[in-house]
């Protein structure tokens, strides 16, 4: 049951049900048992869900000590385990610790299973993620293709992981200005995602606010505006209301407010996106020094 919550996006009622499972094993396995790895894994994963990766954190970190003592050092357990260190860490920010955690898991998956196992496919979208955060576009599309090609191949057309791989593609070609390309990938991602979860999902506004970000970046105002509207109405329904998601979609309205000349409105999205970003980022946190520049910038122009 706990897995068709997540799956739902519903991550608090998923939470109370992997911490009820949770409490029955810690009285019934010694400290160091599999499964007892197993529970701190998907409670951190309810966590790194609603934002709150601190926890998140904490909770993978016991995993991961658990399965170094009971699991041979190429074990595919352990590549899940650095795979999802790695995306926390990417998620805080910390592009440069997410890497080496991400290659380690390829290193496994790459000795165990076959060439087009979808395991092997989310290591290199997970590559792709972070050579995006680092700025080195171009290799984070050949990674990003590589997951694709072997998501094609291994899984049915309408699969959540291919709407991943063009949403990540999509965004490549955006970031190296290749906007209709982008907007062509996007597209299939959101007919996937309308066709594979429920309507308030999370992804699904991942989705508005990706195509929202085209249309603004080629000046169709009026549309960006009603995707990043129908973005911020699914995470309001789906997210915990510090998640930072929450604060992207604010800082996507902001942007397009300021491209219209509304500083007004552009200053009130920017004030939510710092305000939410402070309460669930590090202050270091390259997103929450984004907003609050941005912020900066727009009050020079009231």
């Amino acid at each position: 049951m706990s897995a068709v919550y997540y799956h739902m996006g519903e991550y608090l009622k998923a939470l109370s049900s992997y911490e009820k499972s949770f409490v029955i094993q810690q009285q019934s396995l010694p400290p160091n048992h599999p499964d007892l790895a197993a529970s701190y894994s998907n409670i951190g994963t309810m966590y790194y869900s609603m934002g709150e990766y601190s926890k998140a954190l904490s909770f993978y970190e016991k995993a991961l000590v658990i399965q170094l003592q009971s699991l041979p050092p190429n074990h595919p357990d352990l590549a899940t385990f650095y795979n999802n260190i790695g995306s926390l860490y990417g998620r805080m920010g910390e592009y440069a610790e997410a890497l080496p955690y991400f290659e380690k898991a390829l290193v496994i998956i790459h000795e165990l299973l076959p060439p087009n196992h979808a395991a092997l496919a989310n290591s290199y979208h997970n590559i792709g993620e972070v050579y995006k955060d680092l700025g080195e576009y171009s290799k984070a599309l050949s990674s990003n293709e590589k997951a694709l090609a072997i998501r094609q191949q291994s899984l049915p057309p309408n699969h959540p992981d291919l709407a991943h791989s063009y949403t990540n593609i999509g965004e490549a070609n955006c970031n190296m200005g290749e906007h209709l390309k982008a907007l062509s990938f996007y597209e299939k991602a959101i007919e996937i995602r309308h066709q594979s979860l429920p309507p308030n999902h999370p992804h699904l506004g991942d989705s508005y606010n990706k195509i929202g970000e085209v249309y603004n970046s080629i000046g169709e105002y009026s549309k960006a505006l009603s995707y990043f509207e129908k973005a911020l109405s699914v995470q309001q329904q789906s997210l915990p209301p510090n998640h930072p998601d929450l604060a992207a979609s604010y800082n996507n309205i902001g942007l397009l407010y300021e491209n219209m000349d509304d500083y007004s409105k552009a200053n009130s999205s920017y004030e939510r996106a710092v305000d939410i970003g402070q309460h669930t980022l590090p202050s270091s946190h390259s997103d929450l020094q984004k907003y609050i520049k941005k912020l900066e910038n727009v009050k020079k122009r009231l």
